[in-house]
């Protein structure tokens, strides 16, 4: 069954009495192109755990590839079509932002796989949800609106940098797999798609010291067209030459901003501002 085609698509779903719901923020994809290489990026995983199958556009070819897949699915009409495009996925009724993702993930053999077309109402959590539960898995394919995709990759100097670039970058290796245009899904969408591949880095940072990252971080980014003096001092309640004085200390210059830092300058920062509060 070849769900990928639009025609194939629109003929179960009719068949199954079945159409996309705009509170649930549904689009169906229907691109073999961007299946493949879905499909291809999770190949070397003998466990899936796919968030929000729908139809099972995807969830047909990832049981093929894989020893066991988990269908998480919140809309109960979609559980009789998952029985016949993907019969040998565990289908379970649940919302992902509600679930023990970490337990449905030990379910599974690894290495392991979370796959989803991540809905764009729900993006942020979900894919908060996702990285806090990064212990269980070994890659994550995600699919998300090309905007936000591209301020997940964001590097030093660019205008979409932020504090969610910062965040995903400190725990994982990025890279993309494809573009979905928005005639890639049923009903089309308005905007683009992009699929990314995340993989956990090896952690550098003990607990204690990757709250203070993502603390200091979360601090600069909400002025993040002030300097980084501003923010230290607002934030942090420092004195101008102590807050001068730390950025010194990483090379970083007076009229610095949230968006140029790299990653490892982030880490110095962090180190640096934890110091000067003890």
């Amino acid at each position: 069954m070849n769900l990928a085609d639009p025609g194939s698509l629109k003929a179960f779903l009719a068949r199954h009495g079945l159409l996309a719901r705009k509170r649930l923020g549904q689009h169906f994809l229907c691109s073999a192109e961007v299946v493949e290489s879905i499909v291809a990026a999770t190949r070397a995983c003998n466990g899936v755990l796919e968030i929000g199958p729908g139809p099972g556009v995807l969830t047909g070819p990832l049981s093929q590839i894989a020893d066991r897949v988990i269908a998480l699915e919140l809309d109960p009409r979609m559980v009789v079509a998952l029985a016949e495009s993907a019969p040998r996925a565990a289908v379970i009724e649940g919302d992902a932002l509600r679930e023990d993702l970490a337990a449905l993930l030990e379910r599974l053999p690894r290495p392991r796989a979370v796959v989803s077309n991540l809905p764009y109402y729900i993006t942020g959590p979900l894919l908060t949800r996702i990285a806090e539960a990064k212990a269980g898995w070994d890659k994550a394919i995600l699919m998300m609106q090309a905007e936000v995709g591209e301020r997940v990759v964001a590097g030093p100097g660019t205008p979409a940098r932020g504090s969610l670039s910062v965040f995903l970058q400190a725990q994982f290796e990025i890279e993309a797999v494809a573009r979905a245009p928005a005639e890639a899904f049923l009903p089309p969408p308005k905007v683009d798609s992009v699929v990314l591949a995340f993989e956990p880095r090896p952690s550098v940072l003990s607990a204690d010291e990757q709250t203070a990252l993502f603390r200091l971080v979360r601090t600069a980014f909400r002025m993040p067209r002030k300097t980084l003096v501003n923010n230290l001092k607002t934030g942090f309640g420092l004195g101008r030459e102590r807050a001068l004085a730390i950025l010194a200390s990483g090379g970083l210059a007076e009229r610095a901003r949230p968006q140029e830092l790299s990653l490892d300058q982030w880490i110095g920062l962090s180190a640096a501002v934890k110091s000067a509060e003890q």
